[in-house]
């Protein structure tokens, strides 16, 4: 896979406080694995690189809505995040009570994504990206190759990756800058990315690679 910043951007996933702040409401599910992975460190890498070579960033963030509650069914995780006020918010068109909330940008990546280039896409709702605009926003900027990382591993990254490729996407997944729950009953959620990664990716490299690539 060419990296070449004409045609290949930079995508992060949910780079938000609620899975990646000790505050988050999924700290304990995910801290080991982040820590583990430097996956805070190595997606700040990543996000550096990216300004400095001239890469577009694009943000697909989660958020829910007052009216999100309202939902008749969920799946496990959608459960969890429910019924744990994950990426809660206080309204589509209101910041009421966003700014340090689990929602929020991680500080430390606040200046990369509020520098007014970053371009952050509708939200999704479940874990992929065909509830938002992410691949209307790549497509209308002639991306074609994506740069995938962020939260959670095995279920928004993974779910980006799968729709992006099936949308005629070439997609890396940078392997240590994401990080998965670890839960005692539904298993090791980063092996399993890291299994089907491997699968379904044009290429899956580490930080340190993709950011000698990207230079």
């Amino acid at each position: 896979m060419n990296i070449n910043k004409n045609d290949t951007a930079v995508v992060v996933i949910d780079p938000q406080n609620d899975v990646l702040n000790e505050t988050g409401v999924s700290w304990d599910l995910v801290s080991e694995n982040v820590r583990e992975n430097k996956t805070i460190e190595n997606i700040e890498q990543v996000f550096k690189a990216a300004k400095q070579t001239g890469f577009e960033v694009f943000i697909s963030p989660h958020y829910y809505y007052p009216t999100d509650y309202g939902w008749n069914f969920a799946g496990t995780v959608e459960r969890m995040m429910l019924e744990s006020k994950e990426f809660d918010r206080s309204g589509a068109l209101s910041l009421d009570g966003f700014l340090g909330s689990g929602a929020d940008w991680l500080d430390r990546y606040k200046p990369f994504i509020e520098d007014g280039k970053t371009i952050v896409v509708s939200p999704h709702k479940a874990y992929g990206p065909q509830s938002n605009d992410l691949v209307l926003q790549l497509r209308k900027r002639n991306i074609s190759k994506v740069i995938l990382l962020g939260m959670l591993a095995n279920i928004c990254v993974e779910a980006h990756l799968r729709d992006l490729i099936e949308q005629g996407f070439e997609v890396l997944v940078v392997k240590d800058a994401t990080a998965a729950p670890q839960h005692p009953e539904l298993g090791d959620g980063y092996k399993a990315a890291l299994i089907n990664f491997g699968y379904i990716a044009n290429a899956v490299l580490s930080t340190d690679e993709i950011v000698k690539a990207m230079q």
